[in-house]
C-alpha cells in the first residue's frame, strides 16, 4: 500500500484558521502531546539533514568558459553563479570545456518539504541530487527517510513533454485507470515531474482523486524525476540546511523555456548535472532507479518475485521512442495509448502486424500523419533510425500492449497495465506452473481479483491446493478477503493449508496490531519473564499454547483449552477431574478464530462459511468479541463498537442457521444445542449463548422449546398445570394415564411413522427412502421404545422441575403462613413448637442456599460460581433475609432485646415476602412485568435523589423560619424531612398559617417531648414569622414537587415501560433459563423435607466418595458417528441459509439500485465512445456517398461522350482504391515473407562496446535492395592494415547488412567457423522431457550452447573444456570417437551480435545424446551442481520453445527435438 500523504482540503484549512482565531484552551495532556510531536519531528529533520549532507551531492561547474552570450558559461549558468576558483582555474588552462570533466560534486543545498500553497494543494518532499547519484542511495532515501513503503508495482509514465491534446473520453479513461491501478495495487508512479505534457495529465489525475476521495486511505504516490536546470523559480527551494517547508508557486506565464514543478506530485528528485536549461539529463538516473526498483523483491524479502515495472506511453517524440526501446530491451512491458498522439499513435498503428509489413515507407506515412508539420524537420537518418527501433519493438509483442478505445477487452486502462506485465511474464522462461504461481503472487500483491479471474484461473492453468498455499497466506496476511474467497473457490483446502501448526503460528505472528495481539504479547512477557522485554522479536514468537490460554480467558473458564498445553502448564498440574486436555485439530475453527480475534469482518465471514460447527462458532465469536469490546472500551471506543456490531452479526448468523435447522428437524436442532462441541472448549451452544448474553438466540422458539421440555421433565409439554396439581394432591392418578409422558408420545409417533412407511412401500413396492431414513433418522430412534414402568412414572413425575416448582411454591407459602402466625400470635418468651418448626424450616432454606452456592455441574469453579451467585438479585434477597433472621433470632433469645428481635423478624418477613416475586418469573404474563418493575425501581432510586434535594431544601428553610433553636433531634427530622415528604401526598401543614394557630398544641420552650416547639412569638403571643413568605414557599414547593417532579417520574416510568416493553419478552426468556436450571438441579423434596435430601447428598459425597452428577439435559456427549452425522446435517443447513441470504441480498432494493447504476454507467461509457467515433464515421459515410455519386457522374459523362463518337487513345482509369504505395507494399510483402533476416546482428550497439551501428530497417537488410543513405562505420577490435581495409568489400555478410563494417571482435574477415555441441539426455524414463546442457549468458540474459571456435585437430571447442574440465572433456571426446550416437543437425550462418558486414560466424550444431543412467551423466550432474556458485553457470534445460536462447540456437533446438521425435 502506498504511504499516506497528508492532504489539506478546504475544510481543513478553514478549520485551522478558525482555531487560530478562536483557539481552544489546551489541557496539559494536549500540550504534552504537541511538545512530544514537535520533538520527534525535529529529531527526524536532524537525522535527514545529516544523512543528506553525507550521501546526496549536487553538481556545479568548476571551469567557466564564456559562450557567444556575454556573461554566460557553456554550462548555461551566468558568471556570477560560479565560484571564484571556476572563473580562472589554473589547472584547466589551455583546455576546452567538457561537461563531464569540468563538473564537480558538492553537498546538496536543496531538500526538505515543498508547499505549493493555495487550497487543496499537496505538501510534497524534494531533494536536489547529482546525476551520478547511486540508485540504491536514492531508494534508501525514499523508503527510509521519506517513509514510503516499497511498491507492489512501478508505473513509469513517459510521453510528450509539451502540452498536447487528448480526447476527453480517452483522457478520462487514462486518469481513472491510472489512479485505480495505483490505488488498488499500491504502486508508485514515476514521471518527469513538471507541469507540462503527460506529467500534467498524471498530476491532474492525482488531483481529481484527491478531491473526490473521502478517506485518507490509499493515497497516491507520484514521484517526479525532473532536471534541476529546467525548474522555474528553483531558487526558492535552495537552503543549505533544508527548507521545511519551501514555498513554491506555479508561474507558467513567465517560465519561458523552463518548466514549473507539478503541484500534484508527492515527491521530487531534481537531477542536477551542473547545466542550466538542458532537458533529458534525468533519463539515465531515472532508468537506473527504475531498474533497481525492478530488482527488489516484492513484499517480503523471502519472495522470489521482483517488483514489476510497467511503462505507460502517451504522445511523445524521439525521446519517448528511445525510452520505450530501452525499456523493452530490458524486459519492461510497455502500454501505448492509441489516440494520445504522435509517437504513441505511430506505434499503435503498426503494432500487431508482421515485421515484414512494417516497412520504412509505412512508418514514414504514419509519421507524416501524426507528427504533421513537425515531420518536415526530421532528417532522413533519424527517420531510418526510428523505423529500425519501431521494427525491433514490434518484434517483442509480448512486451507491447496497445490500449484501444474501440476494444471492449481493454475497456479500462488499469486492466491493460496489469495485463501487460502478466502477458510479458508468460513469455519468460518460467512460463510453466511456477510462472503461474508468480503471476498469482503478483495479482495478490496488487489485490486485483478481476485480473486473477480473467488471466490466471483459466482452463490453461492446472492448480492443486498446495500450489495456492503461498498465495493464500499472502492474501490472509494482507487481509484481502476477495482473494481469499477466490482461492477457496479454486481449490484451496483449509485442512491442507493449516495442516502444519507452524502455518497457524505464523499467521498469529503476522497478525496486525489489535487488542488480542497485545494480550498475547502481555501473556508472552509473563511467561518468559523480564528478559523477553529486551527482545521485541521474542515477544512475537507466538505458540498455540499461548493462544489457547488467551482464548480461554475470552471464552470463559468453563471451557477447556482449544489447543494442546505443555505438560508443565499450571492447568495440567491442577488436580481437576473435569479438565480434558485432549484436543481435536479443526482447521476451519482455527481459520475462523484467527479472523475473529483481529475483528476482520470480511475474512471472518468467509472463514465461518468453512466451519463445520457453524452455530457454536458463531456463538463463540459473539462471546469473544463482546469480551474484547468490554476490555477495549476505555482505550478505543470506536473499535469496541465495531466489535459489538460484529458480535451482534454473529448472533444473527447463529440464529439464522439454528432457525434453518429447527424448521427442518426440531429434535436434531435441540440436540445441537446441548451437544458438547469438541472444537470449542468442550462446551455447548446453549452455554456459549448464555455466557455471551445472546438474549435473542436464547429467546428463539427452538431454544425455548428445549427449555420447556426440560422444565416438564419426562412429562409431555402440553400437559395442563391443573392435571399436575391434581396428581400432586392424589398421586395414584399418575398410574391411570391421567397425565401423558413424552415416552408415550414417542411410542405413538414411532408407530404412526411405521404405518406410513408400510403404506408407502405397499403403494410403491420398494423402500426407496431407505437412504433418506439413514441420513435424517434420529440415532436415538434405533433403540426400541418401551413404556415407562409404574415406578419410573412416579419417579419421573416428582423429578420434573415443574412439579418441584409447584411443591416449592406450596412450601414457601406454608413457610410464610407459619412465619406470620409466629409473629402475630405465637411469639412467646419460650418458643412454641410452631416457632421450632419455623427454625427447622429456615434451616432447610439455609442448607439449600449453601447447596446452590457449591453445586457446580458446569465446572465454573468456586470463585466464578460465587460471583454468579452474588450477581443474582434474588440470591442477595435470600442472603439478606437469612442474615436478618439470624440477627433477630439472636436478639430474641436475649431478654433485654426480646422485642427488638421481634421487630427485626417482622422486617425480615417483608423481605421474605418480596422474595416471593421470584416465583412468578416463570410466568409468561407476570415474568416480563417483574423485569419492568426492576427497571423502574432503578429509575425510582435516581428520582428519589433528585426529589430529596427539594424536600431537604424546603424542609430546612421552613424549619429555620418557624422554629428558633430546636434541639430535639426527632422533632428536627420530623420538621425538616418527614413533614415536607408528606406534603407531596396531600398532607398540607397548618403551622404555616396564623389563622389556625393554637398555643396549647405546642410548647414554648420545647420542654414537652410529646408536643412540637412553638414558633417565635410576638408580644401578642402570636407567631412572628412572615406568613406571606411561608405561603409562597409552600406554593412553589408544591408546584415543583407535586406537579413537576411527580409528572417527571411518570414520564420516566412511561419511557422505561416503552423502551423495555419490546425487549421484556426476550429478557424474560433469557432469564427463564436460570430458574429452570435451578429447579432441575434442586432435590425433589420441598422444604423442610429437603433436609433429608441434603443429608443424603452429604453422605453420598463425603462418605461414599461419589462425584456429583452433571446435568445430562444440558450437556450431551455424542458418539463419533452421531457427531459426524449431526455436523454434516448442520453444514447442509448452513449452506441453505447462506444461499438464502445471498439470494435475498441480490434481490434487495439496495442491490438492485446498485446494479442499475452500474448498467447506466456502462451504457453512458458506450454512448460516449460511440459519440467519439460517430462524428468520424458520419464523415466517412458522407465522403463515400460523394465519391460514389462522383463515380456515377463520371461514368455517365464517359458513356455520353462515347455515344457521340468521342474516343480516347488511352484506356479509362480504374476506379479501385489501391494505390501505388500499397502495391509496392504487397510486392515487398510477397517477397519478404519468404525470408527471415538476422536480428541480433543489427542491434544498435555493437556487443561489448559503445559503437553504434547504422540503423538498418527490415526491408533494407538484403544487399540487393538499394539503400543509398547506408554509411556504416568501420570497427575492428584489433587494428587492421591497409591491405585488409581495401579487401573489406570482398567479404559480404550472407545475412545482409549489419550496420557496422570491419572485423569487429572476430578473428578474421569472412566466415568464422564455430562448433555448438548440444549434449542431450532424457529427464525421465518415459522419454517425455528432453534436456540439453546450457550455459547462462549474463550479458545477453539468455541461455546458450557451450560452443566456440575449434583449435586445429580438436573435434570439440576449447570452451567446453574450460567449462567441464579436462576429464569430462576427454570422456565426451571419446564418445565421438567410439561411434556413439551423434548427429549434425545444422550447418550455416549464425545470427550473432558479433557479426559485421565483413565478418560473421558460421556454426555447426552437433547433437551428442547421453545415457541418463551412465557414469558420464552422474559426473556431469555433479559438475552442474557445483557450477551454481561459479561465474559461468551451467544447467540442464528443457529443449523447448520457452527456453530463452539465441535465434539460430532456437532453430537448432527445434531440429534436435525433431530428431528425437519430441514436442518443441
Amino acid at each position: 500500500m502506498p504511504v499516506k500523504i497528508k492532504k489539506i482540503d478546504f475544510k481543513t484549512k478553514m478549520l485551522s484558521r478558525s482555531e487560530k482565531v478562536h483557539p481552544d484552551e489546551p489541557d496539559i495532556f494536549q500540550l504534552g502531546q504537541i511538545g512530544l510531536s514537535n520533538l520527534l519531528s525535529n529529531l527526524r529533520r536532524c537525522s535527514l539533514k545529516s544523512w543528506i549532507k553525507e550521501n546526496i551531492k549536487k553538481k556545479e561547474c568548476c571551469f567557466y568558459v564564456q559562450t557567444e552570450r556575454e556573461g554566460f558559461c557553456k554550462c548555461g549558468y551566468p558568471k556570477d553563479y560560479h565560484v571564484e576558483e571556476a572563473i580562472a582555474p589554473e589547472r584547466f588552462l589551455g583546455q576546452s570545456w567538457e561537461g563531464e570533466k569540468h563538473m564537480r560534486e558538492v553537498p546538496t543545498d536543496a531538500f526538505g518539504d515543498i508547499d505549493f500553497g493555495g487550497l487543496g494543494q499537496n505538501m510534497g518532499k524534494y531533494v536536489r541530487v547529482s546525476s551520478d547519484t547511486p540508485s540504491d542511495v536514492l531508494y534508501h532515501l525514499i523508503t527510509e527517510y521519506w517513509k514510503l513503503r516499497p511498491p507492489n508495482l512501478l508505473i513509469s509514465v513517459t510521453g510528450g513533454a509539451k502540452n498536447f491534446y487528448m480526447r476527453t473520453h480517452l483522457k478520462q479513461k487514462f486518469r481513472r485507470g491510472l489512479i485505480k491501478v495505483a490505488q488498488s495495487t499500491g504502486a508508485w508512479i514515476i514521471t518527469g515531474g513538471t507541469h507540462t505534457g503527460v506529467m500534467k495529465h498524471v498530476g491532474m489525475a492525482v488531483r481529481d482523486y484527491t478531491l473526490s476521495s473521502s478517506s485518507a486511505r490509499g493515497e497516491i504516490v507520484a514521484i517526479g524525476v525532473a532536471p534541476w536546470g529546467i525548474v522555474h523559480k528553483r531558487q526558492s527551494l535552495v537552503h543549505p540546511e533544508g527548507c521545511f517547508p519551501a514555498n513554491y508557486t506555479l508561474d507558467e506565464q513567465s517560465q519561458g523555456r523552463l518548466s514549473c514543478l507539478d503541484s500534484n506530485h508527492s515527491h521530487f528528485l531534481l537531477v542536477d548535472d551542473g547545466t542550466h536549461g538542458q532537458y533529458g539529463v534525468e533519463i539515465g538516473l531515472r532508468s537506473c532507479l527504475e531498474k533497481l526498483i525492478g530488482e527488489k523483491p516484492l513484499g517480503n524479502r523471502e519472495s522470489h518475485v521482483k517488483i514489476p515495472v510497467v511503462c505507460v506511453v502517451l504522445d511523445g517524440g524521439q525521446g519517448t521512442l528511445n525510452t520505450i526501446y530501452s525499456a523493452m530491451l530490458n524486459g519492461t512491458p510497455c502500454v501505448v495509448l492509441e489516440g494520445s498522439g504522435r509517437m504513441a499513435d505511430v506505434i499503435a498503428n503498426v503494432a500487431g502486424k508482421p515485421v515484414s509489413q512494417v516497412t520504412l515507407a509505412l512508418i514514414q506515412r504514419h509519421m507524416k500523419r501524426f507528427f504533421g508539420q513537425e515531420y518536415e524537420s526530421f532528417s532522413e537518418i533519424k527517420v531510418i533510425e526510428w523505423a529500425k527501433k519501431i521494427q525491433d519493438i514490434i518484434r517483442m509483442p509480448h512486451l507491447l500492449t496497445v490500449f484501444r478505445m474501440d476494444e471492449d477487452k481493454n475497456s479500462d486502462v488499469d486492466v491493460a497495465i496489469l495485463q501487460a506485465f502478466l502477458k510479458a511474464s508468460r513469455s519468460e522462461e518460467n512460463a510453466g506452473q511456477r510462472g503461474w504461481e508468480r503471476q498469482l503472487e503478483l495479482a495478490v500483491a496488487w489485490n486485483r481479483v478481476d485480473i486473477a479471474e480473467s488471466e490466471i484461473f483459466t482452463e490453461e492453468s492446472q492448480w492443486q491446493s498446495g500450489d495456492l498455499h503461498k498465495a493464500m497466506f499472502s492474501a490472509l496476511v494482507g487481509h484481502k478477503s476477495e482473494f481469499v474467497r477466490l482461492l477457496l473457490e479454486n481449490g484451496v483446502s483449509i485442512p491442507q493449508f493449516l495442516s502444519e501448526e507452524e502455518t497457524l503460528c505464523e499467521l498469529y505472528t503476522t497478525m496486525p496490531s489489535c487488542l488480542f495481539l497485545r494480550k498475547l504479547v502481555k501473556r508472552l512477557q509473563g511467561d518468559k519473564g523480564r528478559r523477553s522485554l529486551a527482545s521485541p522479536c521474542q515477544r512475537r514468537q507466538v505458540s498455540l499454547a499461548t493462544v489457547a490460554e488467551v482464548v480461554r480467558q475470552l471464552l470463559g473458564s468453563f471451557t477447556q483449552p482449544i489447543y494442546s498445553l505443555p505438560p508443565s502448564h499450571e492447568l495440567i498440574k491442577m488436580a481437576d477431574e473435569n479438565l480434558d486436555n485432549t484436543v481435536i485439530r479443526d482447521p476451519g475453527r482455527d481459520f475462523f478464530l484467527w479472523a475473529v480475534l483481529q475483528n476482520n469482518r470480511e475474512l471472518a465471514q468467509i472463514a465461518w462459511e468453512q466451519c463445520r460447527d457453524s452455530t457454536a462458532a458463531a456463538l463463540a465469536a459473539s462471546k469473544i468479541l463482546k469480551k474484547l469490546a468490554q476490555e477495549s472500551e476505555n482505550d478505543d471506543e470506536e473499535d469496541a463498537n465495531d466489535m459489538r456490531e460484529l458480535a451482534n452479526h454473529y448472533e444473527k448468523q447463529a440464529i439464522g442457521v439454528f432457525s434453518e435447522c429447527h424448521s427442518w428437524d426440531d429434535q436434531r436442532a435441540q440436540r445441537l444445542l446441548i451437544r458438547i462441541s469438541p472444537s470449542w472448549g468442550k462446551t455447548t451452544c446453549l452455554r456459549l449463548a448464555l455466557e455471551a448474553n445472546d438474549k435473542s438466540f436464547v429467546a428463539h422458539s427452538g431454544v425455548q422449546a428445549l427449555l420447556t421440555q426440560i422444565w416438564y421433565g419426562e412429562l409431555a409439554v402440553d400437559t395442563p398445570p391443573w392435571k399436575i396439581l391434581l396428581c400432586m394432591l392424589f398421586s395414584p392418578l399418575v398410574y391411570t394415564g391421567f397425565i401423558t409422558y413424552r415416552r408415550d408420545e414417542d411410542i405413538e409417533r414411532e408407530a404412526l411413522r411405521k404405518e406410513e412407511m408400510v403404506a408407502m412401500e405397499s403403494v410403491t413396492g420398494s423402500s426407496g427412502d431407505a437412504r433418506m431414513k439413514t441420513i435424517f433418522s434420529d440415532p436415538q430412534d434405533s433403540d426400541e421404545l418401551k413404556p415407562l414402568s409404574c415406578r419410573a412414572r412416579l419417579g419421573s413425575f416428582y423429578a420434573a422441575p415443574q412439579v418441584k416448582f409447584f411443591w416449592n411454591i406450596a412450601s414457601y407459602f406454608g413457610f410464610l403462613f407459619l412465619f406470620s402466625i409466629v409473629l402475630m400470635i405465637d411469639f412467646q418468651s419460650t418458643p412454641s413448637w410452631r416457632e421450632y418448626l419455623l427454625y427447622i424450616w429456615l434451616t432447610s432454606l439455609v442448607f439449600e442456599e449453601v447447596r446452590q452456592l457449591f453445586d457446580d455441574p458446569d465446572g465454573f469453579g468456586f470463585r466464578r460460581k460465587a460471583r454468579m451467585y452474588i450477581n443474582d438479585l434474588w440470591n442477595i434477597l435470600d442472603v439478606a433475609s437469612i442474615l436478618l433472621f439470624i440477627i433477630g433470632l439472636a436478639c430474641r433469645w436475649t431478654s433485654s432485646t426480646f422485642y427488638a428481635g421481634k421487630v427485626i423478624l417482622c422486617i425480615d418477613f417483608i423481605i421474605f415476602c418480596l422474595r416471593l416475586m421470584a416465583i412468578f418469573t416463570i410466568s409468561r404474563t407476570l415474568g416480563p412485568k417483574i423485569i419492568i418493575v426492576k427497571r423502574m425501581m432503578m429509575d425510582l432510586f435516581f428520582f428519589m435523589f433528585l426529589l430529596s434535594i427539594w424536600v431537604v431544601a424546603y424542609g430546612v428553610a421552613k424549619q429555620g423560619i418557624l422554629i428558633h433553636n430546636e434541639e430535639r433531634l426527632d422533632w428536627i427530622i420530623r420538621g425538616a424531612v418527614y413533614e415536607p415528604y408528606l406534603i407531596i401526598f396531600g398532607n398540607v401543614p397548618t403551622n404555616i398559617d396564623n389563622a389556625e394557630f393554637d398555643i396549647s398544641t405546642c410548647t414554648v420552650n420545647g420542654t414537652d417531648p410529646m408536643r412540637p416547639k412553638c414558633p417565635m412569638l410576638n408580644a401578642n403571643q402570636m407567631p412572628a414569622f412572615p406568613e406571606w413568605l411561608t405561603i409562597i414557599m409552600l406554593c412553589v414547593y408544591l408546584l415543583f414537587a407535586n406537579i413537576l417532579l411527580l409528572n417527571l417520574l411518570i414520564a420516566i416510568f412511561n419511557y422505561t415501560f416503552q423502551e423495555v416493553q419490546d425487549n421484556t419478552d426476550t429478557i424474560w426468556k433469557f432469564q427463564r433459563y436460570e430458574l429452570i436450571k435451578e429447579y432441575h438441579s434442586r432435590p425433589a423434596a420441598p422444604p423442610p423435607f429437603i433436609l433429608l435430601s441434603h443429608i443424603y447428598l452429604l453422605l453420598r459425597r463425603f462418605i461414599m466418595r461419589q462425584r456429583p452428577q452433571k446435568h445430562k439435559q444440558f450437556r450431551q456427549r455424542l458418539s463419533k458417528t452421531e457427531e459426524e452425522e449431526l455436523m454434516s446435517w448442520e453444514t447442509f443447513m448452513r449452506e441453505n441459509y447462506v444461499s438464502t441470504q445471498r439470494q435475498e441480498k441480490s434481490e434487495s432494493m439496495e442491490r438492485r439500485i446498485q446494479d442499475t447504476a452500474d448498467r447506466v454507467g456502462s451504457m453512458s461509457e458506450v454512448l460516449e465512445r460511440e459519440h467519439d467515433r460517430g462524428t468520424t464515421a458520419k464523415r466517412l459515410v458522407q465522403l463515400e456517398e460523394q465519391v460514389s455519386q462522383s463515380a456515377k457522374a463520371l461514368q455517365w459523362i464517359m458513356d455520353t461522350l462515347k455515344a457521340q463518337g468521342y474516343q480516347s487513345k488511352e484506356e479509362p482509369p480504374s476506379m479501385s482504391r489501391s494505390t501505388e504505395s500499397e502495391g509496392d507494399e504487397h510486392e515487398i510483402d510477397g517477397e519478404t515473407e519468404k525470408r527471415q533476416y538476422h536480428f541480433h546482428a543489427r542491434s544498435f550497439l555493437y556487443t561489448g562496446t559503445n559503437k553504434k551501428r547504422f540503423p538498418v530497417p527490415e526491408e533494407k537488410v538484403p544487399w540487393e535492395v538499394d539503400f543509398t543513405p547506408y554509411i556504416a562505420e568501420v570497427y575492428s577490435a584489433e587494428p587492421i592494415n591497409e591491405a585488409e581495409q581495401l579487401t573489406l568489400d570482398n567479404y559480404k555478410n550472407p545475412g545482409g547488412r549489419t550496420g557496422i563494417r570491419g572485423r569487429g571482435v572476430l578473428q578474421s574477415l569472412g566466415p568464422n567457423p564455430i562448433l555448438d555441441p548440444v549434449l542431450t539426455h532424457w529427464q525421465d524414463k518415459d522419454h517425455s522431457v528432453l534436456q540439453f546442457l546450457a550455459v547462462w549468458n549474463e550479458v545477453e540474459g539468455c541461455w546458450s550452447m557451450p560452443g566456440g571456435a575449434l583449435k586445429p585437430g580438436e573435434p570439440l571447442p576449447s570452451r567446453l573444456k574450460n567449462l567441464l574440465g579436462d576429464k569430462l572433456y576427454q570422456r565426451i571426446k571419446a564418445k565421438l570417437g567410439d561411434g556413439s550416437r551423434h548427429n549434425t543437425v545444422y550447418e550455416g550462418y549464425a545470427d550473432d551480435p558479433r557479426n559485421t558486414d565483413n565478418a560473421w560466424i558460421e556454426t555447426t550444431v552437433l547433437n551428442i545424446h547421453l545415457d541418463s543412467t551412465g557414469s558420464l551423466m552422474n559426473e556431469l550432474n555433479r559438475m552442474v551442481a557445483t557450477s551454481q556458485m561459479l561465474s559461468e553457470r551451467i544447467q540442464w534445460r528443457e529443449v523447448s520453445s520457452k527456453t530463452p536462447v539465441y535465434t539460430y540456437q532456437r532453430e537448432a533446438l527445434r531440429l534436435v527435438a525433431k530428431l528425437h521425435q519430441t514436442q518443441f
